[in-house]
C-alpha cells in the first residue's frame, strides 16, 4: 500500500505543482484571444517547419544513443533507439523522469541489451547534455547580461533585493521549482544508489558511463551533439514567425527564452508545464512583449508541442511493435 501511495503522489505532485503556476500565471487571463489568434493569427507553415525540428532532435537523440551502445557490443537496431526515444518523452508526461528508465527497458525487451550498460550510456549522455546546457547559457549570460539581471530583479529572485523576493509571488514559484528540482535531484540520485549495492549491475554500469571515451567515430558523435541542440532550439525559435507579435524578435531573444526555458523542464511537471510558461512569458515582456501576447505565445506553442510529444510517443510504441513482430 505504501509503494503504491508513493507511486500516485509521484504523479499527483507534479500535476498539482503545473497545475499551481499555471492558475497563477494564467488567472486573470481571456482564454477567448488564444481561440482568435489559433485561428486567424496564426502561421501554420511555419509551426510545421519548427515541428520538423521537434521530430529530428529526437531522432537524432536516438542514432546518437546507438553509437554510443556500440564500444560495449551492444548493437540494437535502429528503428528501436529511435522509437524508444519518442516512447521515453511521452512516459515523461505521465510521470516525470520516468522517460530514460522506459527507454532502456525497450531496448532490454526488444533488442536484449543490458539495461545497466544502457543506463549507464544514458548517464553519460546526460553529463553530455549537461556540458552543452552550460556552455549556451554562459554564451547567452554574457551575451545579454542586462536581461537576465532584469528578470532576476522583477522576479525578485536577485539576491540584493531579498525585500522584494518576500513580498513577490513570483519568487515563491521560483523557489518551489527549486524544491521541486532538488527533490528529482535527491530521487536520482537513491536510483543510481541502487546499483551500487550489486557488484555485477554496477561493472556493467561503470562500463556504460565510460563508453564516450571509446566511441568509435567521435566527430560523429560531436555532430550529432551540435545537432540535436540546434534541433531543440530551432524547435522553439521558428515559433516566433508564426504570430504578429513575434516574428520581429530576434534570435539572441530566442536564445535567452531557449534557455531559461530549459531549466525551466527540469522541473518536474508534465513536460515543463506552469514553469515553462512562466519564465518564457516573463522573459518575452522584458523584450517589449505585452502580457497576454505573451501568454497566448505560451499557451499555443507549449500545448502543440506536447501534442507532438504524445503523438510521437503513440507512433514510437506502434512502431515498435509492429517492426519487431516482423522480424520474429
Amino acid at each position: 500500500m505504501n509503494k503504491l501511495i508513493k507511486k500516485t503522489l509521484k504523479i499527483i505532485l507534479p500535476l498539482l505543482l503545473g497545475g499551481f503556476i499555471l492558475y497563477w500565471v494564467y488567472q486573470d487571463f481571456d482564454f477567448k484571444q488564444v481561440k482568435q489568434v489559433l485561428l486567424h493569427g496564426t502561421n501554420w507553415w511555419w509551426m510545421i517547419f519548427s515541428l520538423f525540428f521537434g521530430v529530428l532532435s529526437h531522432m537524432v537523440r536516438g542514432w546518437r544513443w546507438k553509437q554510443v551502445l556500440e564500444p560495449l557490443g551492444e548493437h540494437p537496431k535502429t528503428s528501436d533507439c529511435v522509437n524508444s526515444v519518442f516512447v521515453s518523452y511521452t512516459a515523461n508526461l505521465i510521470f516525470p523522469r520516468i522517460g530514460d528508465l522506459t527507454r532502456c527497458g525497450i531496448l532490454l525487451k526488444y533488442d536484449q541489451i543490458s539495461f545497466a550498460k544502457s543506463f549507464g550510456t544514458v548517464v553519460t549522455e546526460r553529463l553530455v547534455d549537461t556540458v552543452c546546457i552550460g556552455l549556451i547559457t554562459a554564451v547567452t549570460f554574457f551575451s545579454q547580461m542586462p536581461v537576465f539581471i532584469k528578470f532576476l530583479d522583477q522576479t525578485g529572485t536577485k539576491l540584493s533585493s531579498f525585500s522584494h523576493m518576500i513580498s513577490s509571488v513570483w519568487s515563491y514559484i521560483v523557489l518551489a521549482c527549486l524544491i521541486a528540482a532538488a527533490i528529482v535531484i535527491y530521487h536520482l540520485i537513491r536510483q543510481y544508489s541502487f546499483y551500487e549495492r550489486v557488484k555485477s549491475i554496477l561493472v556493467n554500469f561503470w562500463e556504460g558511463f565510460l563508453s564516450l571515451r571509446n566511441v568509435k567515430n567521435k566527430p560523429l558523435f560531436i555532430f550529432y551533439t551540435t545537432a540535436l541542440w540546434l534541433c531543440y532550439f530551432f524547435h522553439f525559435y521558428f515559433t516566433f514567425y508564426c504570430f504578429e507579435f513575434t516574428h520581429n524578435l530576434s534570435i539572441l531573444a530566442a536564445l535567452v527564452m531557449f534557455t531559461g526555458g530549459t531549466y525551466a523542464v527540469i522541473v518536474p511537471t508534465p513536460n515543463g508545464a506552469g514553469p515553462w510558461h512562466f519564465v518564457v512569458i516573463t522573459m518575452m515582456m522584458l523584450y517589449g512583449v505585452n502580457s497576454t501576447e505573451a501568454g497566448i505565445f505560451a499557451l499555443i506553442v507549449h500545448g502543440i508541442q506536447t501534442f507532438l510529444v504524445v503523438l510521437l510517443g503513440l507512433y514510437g510504441w506502434i512502431a515498435l511493435q509492429v517492426i519487431n513482430r516482423k522480424l520474429k
